[in-house]
């Protein structure tokens, strides 16, 4: 792209139209076909530098710029590398000037490309990037020293989540051998010039920030191991670190000195507003909880070469006990209750607790006093109910004091149990008695009692089954009797809404402890609460329920379709009833737990369903298309289409006319989502339309379907997101419609999807061999053999980028093509394995015996599915006694003993078989399966039936037994002569489990 004035003007309106929503589509295909034009990135970066271009249109390049690094960069397309070698070299080199020399919230899009960079290239092809970061610190620019920090914290951070491993620990080496040093020079200067600076609130901003991002990157540098820099250089900084957790300086507390607050879509003041401001936490703040996660580490990793442990503790308790309850304070007092809990759990500091005096400040000045619910925990309850439930039963309440205080109670019910448990049970029926003596003026010392005793009782949880082992000093189930039912049994709107909720989670959080007698007398409570007026009492309901249907025991669920059915009908009418009362796209979607319950009920009643299963499908499709207009609930939207696969999956094999019928209730939505381009929601229609296309009887697609295809095979449409939707339901077009694919002349656009979309895809190009799976079953041979030799040349081109040096990186895709070969090994259609040799050895003599040791026989005992295990198995028996080829030079004394060995290893380490038990969608949990994953999001209810072509057979060893001794005895001996030693320890049990004499081979 030439750099002059007439691109650079064009840059400039393609980027200022992607602000109205008017010409936003063409102005950002307009920039996506300038982008691949050498030099783009520098007229972008000149755009992000310029002064004379607004803010808000340098930011937009700045955002542009970060997206164009994350695409383009490591392309997912290894040919679409459009970043020439030049421009790369070119970036990297004035990158760091460039971010240092932007505004702050400029720098963070930059920072964010840079660190994309350095994940690809750091430090093997970008050696000189901490020399370019050190050569830019000063001691006195602070504004510049913050954007190098930013980087170099961008770039170490990502070492907190990655194991160990010979290359990480080379990297951090790298790093510290030229990091270290300057590092702490400038922790030092830092230092001094605050102390300096202690009444200069202007100074103190940028200074208070580089603070902030000196004692992350510390955390950043010692996450892994313990440097020996660090550790020679120990008391030094864990002086600093004292001397800052105890420091005080209103300027730094009170968000007064906070650095520059520019926001560009906003022509106002550049500062920030409220000084006094009681949610934010301010620079003191972050300080201070930086340094007690820094703490953390070293006391539950380094704690043997950390003697300075023990002058700490009586610092942190201080800090938590001089504390106020403002929210700006939260992650600071979290953080050090999360250290004292790891020091009442490590030996060195353990002995603190013993003192009484000591116990009793533990307990009634740090853990009781975060454990009352305070006035901004009610506020949140009553104006944010959503958030409150998400902080209350999630993750993000990982950040809450009550939470903290509780992980800090039960650390010390760890270490000191009986005393513990005997002083917080003094507690409880204090709060108890306070409550009873006036239940409506002192109804928190109820909600603090319930919540305490949970904090003391439950000893190990999961999110599947909630409390699994309780402290054997604490009757749970008589409390919930007398102390919390009673709030389950009154009128759904009487009382406080938050004891009505504190019995709910109770119930919740102690459902594994209840037997199912116990739990069906509840049950009816629960979804009579299903009626109340309160937003939080209602849900939590609903996930009690949810949760309850879920529970397993043994090898069954606990709670069959018979025992819900009573109330099924029930439930779902109230929990649409609730869903539906959103008046707007958001508000219908906010709620995914009453759409979770939904579906877990379909997920039990299964067949149950089909009384009302045309009224509940229509539910579903009415509150899509409500959604589909602005799809803001990734959950809520996933639990919506895992009912509707739910549905599909239960009642259309076992109704007549119900897949039809689906069919004319889902296909208008589902062609508007397609029509609009609903990114959100188009994967999850592919997956149900192949599940509705795989359901059909016959072998030819019908008039919907046929429609569909071209549409489908049109290359933009097959983007990250949607590639394994589309690959499963291209499978289930090959499999119901092959014969009209072929006459429509629809296989070469599937063999072109193959070819430029997938098979050189980074992250999908084991798609690819899934797909070549399903050619190679249905594509007839007399019309694949035209194909074959230049589809395996792509597959080659693709196997050979997998080997290292003399190392293979086994994926997913080497998986596959080992089950490909397999698949082809055993196909009588396709000609079995000799078909199989001469399509690679057509290409080049021998090719074939270069690919099989290198890529499959390798790989074979470390497979681990049941199925795939039986079909490479099944396809190496094959190759071994069924091919001629095989038995021929060069490839019998070359090969074939060894393939039989890598046979005979593998038969001998066969998969565990999992012990019957309730199927995967019993068991299915979003929470446990990882979460929602925004580029794709499989449907546990749409999931395809595994397709076993060796299901038939008999056991793999069994199997190899029948197909010996089933050989012309030509053939038999000729194997016998190529048989390797570990055969005759092996074969003969084979023989024996077969029931067939070894006389017989």
């Amino acid at each position: 792209m030439e750099m002059n004035d007439q691109a650079y003007n064009a840059l400039q309106q393609y980027l200022q139209q992607t602000f109205d929503p008017s010409t936003q589509k063409e102005a950002e295909c307009q920039l996506a076909a300038v982008e691949v034009q050498q030099g783009f990135a520098f007229l972008l970066l000149k755009l992000i530098t310029d002064d004379n271009i607004s803010l808000v249109l340098r930011f937009a390049g700045a955002v542009y710029f970060k997206n164009y690094i994350k695409r383009r960069w490591v392309p997912d397309n290894e040919q679409d590398n459009i970043i020439t070698p030049q421009d790369r070299q070119a970036i990297k080199a004035d990158i760091v000037r460039l971010l240092i020399s932007v505004p702050e919230k400029l720098q963070l899009q930059i920072s964010d490309a840079l660190s994309i960079i350095a994940a690809a290239d750091f430090p093997d092809e970008w050696d000189n990037l901490i020399e370019q970061l050190v050569s830019h610190l000063s001691t006195e620019d602070y504004r510049t020293n913050n954007g190098i920090l930013q980087i170099a914290h961008s770039i170490f951070k990502r070492w907190r989540s990655q194991f160990e491993s010979d290359s990480l620990f080379s990297d951090i080496k790298y790093v510290l051998d030229r990091f270290c040093q300057p590092y702490l020079q400038l922790l030092e200067i830092t230092d001094k010039a605050i102390r300096e600076n202690a009444t200069n609130a202007v100074a103190l901003g940028p200074l208070s920030q580089s603070l902030i991002l000196l004692i992350k990157i510390y955390y950043d540098l010692n996450c892994q191991d313990f440097p020996e820099f660090f550790e020679n250089n120990l008391p030094q900084f864990m002086e600093f670190f004292k001397n800052y957790l105890v420091y005080n300086n209103q300027l730094l507390d009170n968000n007064v000195c906070c650095a520059e607050q520019w926001n560009p879509f906003n022509s106002g003041s550049d500062l920030a507003g409220d000084l006094q401001d009681d949610e934010e936490a301010g620079p003191l703040e972050r300080i201070k909880t930086g340094i007690c996660e820094v703490l953390e580490l070293y006391t539950q990793k380094y704690h043997e070469d950390f003697p300075q442990m023990v002058e700490f503790f009586p610092l942190v308790m201080e800090l938590v006990s001089n504390t106020g309850a403002e929210p700006k304070y939260d992650t600071m007092v979290c953080r050090a209750l999360s250290l004292l809990t790891c020091m009442v759990k490590n030996e060195k500091t353990a002995g603190f607790f013993t003192s009484p005096e000591v116990f009793k400040q533990v307990s009634e000045r740090i853990a009781l006093k975060n454990i009352a619910m305070r006035e901004v925990d009610e506020e949140l309850f009553e104006d944010n109910p959503i958030e409150y439930i998400r902080r209350d039963l999630e993750g993000s309440d990982t950040d809450t004091r009550r939470r903290a205080a509780a992980d800090l109670i039960r650390g010390m019910i760890d270490r000191y149990e009986a005393q513990t448990t005997q002083i917080m049970t003094q507690y409880i029926s204090y709060y108890l008695e306070q409550y009873n003596i006036n239940p409506q003026a002192n109804w928190k010392d109820k909600n603090t009692a319930i919540f305490l005793l949970v904090a003391i009782a439950a000893r190990t949880s999961t999110i599947q089954l909630g409390v699994t082992q309780t402290n054997n000093l604490v009757d749970v189930v008589d409390f919930f009797s007398k102390h919390v039912l009673s709030d389950l049994q009154t009128d759904v709107n009487a009382g406080k809404p938050i004891l009505k909720v504190d019995a709910i989670k109770y119930l919740y959080t102690f459902r594994s402890q209840l037997t199912k007698e116990q739990l069906l007398t509840v049950f009816p409570l629960l979804v009579k609460h299903l009626e109340s007026n309160n937003y939080v009492v209602y849900t939590y309901s609903a996930i009690a329920i949810e949760r309850i249907l879920f529970i397993r025991s043994g090898k069954t669920m606990l709670f069959s379709s018979a025992d819900i059915k009573p109330y099924a009908e029930t439930l779902l009418s109230q929990l649409f009833r609730l869903i539906e009362a959103g008046q707007t796209p958001q508000k219908l979607s906010e709620n995914d737990y009453l759409m979770r319950a939904v579906m877990r009920v379909i997920i039990t009643c299964r067949q149950d369903m089909i009384p009302y299963v045309n009224v509940i499908m229509g539910k579903l499709t009415g509150i899509l298309a409500v959604v589909s207009a602005n799809p803001s609930n990734p959950r809520f939207n996933h639990y919506i289409f895992e009912s509707i696969g739910a549905l599909i999956r239960f009642i259309g094999p076992i109704s007549e006319g119900a897949v039809t019928e689906f069919e004319s209730m889902l296909f208008t939505p589902f062609q508007n989502i397609l029509g609009q381009d609903i990114q959100e929601f188009t994967p999850y229609v592919f997956q149900l339309l192949a599940q509705l296309l795989e359901q059909h009887k016959g072998q030819e697609l019908t008039e919907a379907y046929i429609s569909l295809l071209s549409p489908l095979l049109n290359p933009p449409l097959w983007e990250q997101g949607n590639i394994p939707a589309l690959v499963r339901l291209l499978e289930a077009y090959m499999a119901k419609g092959i014969q009209t694919i072929l006459a429509a002349n629809k296989l070469e656009p599937i063999l072109g999807i193959f070819q430029q979309k997938l098979i050189h895809s980074r992250h999908h190009d084991q798609y690819a061999m899934v797909l070549f799976i399903s050619i190679i079953k249905n594509v007839p041979l007399e019309i694949l053999s035209r194909y074959l030799p230049t589809l395996v040349t792509a597959v080659l081109t693709r196997l050979m980028s997998k080997k290292k040096g003399d190392r293979i990186v086994r994926d997913r895709f080497t998986r596959n093509f080992t089950l490909w070969l397999c698949n082809f090994f055993l196909s009588e259609k396709l000609g079995g394995p000799d078909t199989a040799i001469r399509v690679f050895d057509s290409m080049q003599p021998g090719l074939f015996g270069q690919i099989l040791p290198l890529f499959v026989t390798g790989d074979l005992s470390t497979i681990s599915d049941p199925i795939d295990f039986k079909i490479c198995a099944v396809g190496i028996i094959k190759l071994l006694t069924q091919s001629d080829i095989f038995l021929q030079e060069p490839y019998s004394s070359q090969l074939y003993s060894s393939t039989f060995t890598a046979l005979l290893g593998m038969l001998e380490l066969p998969p565990a078989v999992s012990e019957d038990g309730p199927d995967e969608l019993y068991t299915f949990d979003i929470q446990e399966e990882g979460g929602y994953q925004t580029v794709f999001a499989k449907l546990a209810t749409a999931s395809p039936s595994r397709d076993d072509p060796t299901a038939s057979l008999p056991p793999s060893n069994i199997y190899l037994v029948q197909q010996l001794v089933s050989m012309p005895a030509e053939r038999r001996a000729r194997v016998k002569a190529l048989l390797p030693e570990e055969a005759a320890q092996f074969l003969p049990k084979y023989f024996e489990k077969a029931g067939v004499p070894m006389s017989q081979f």
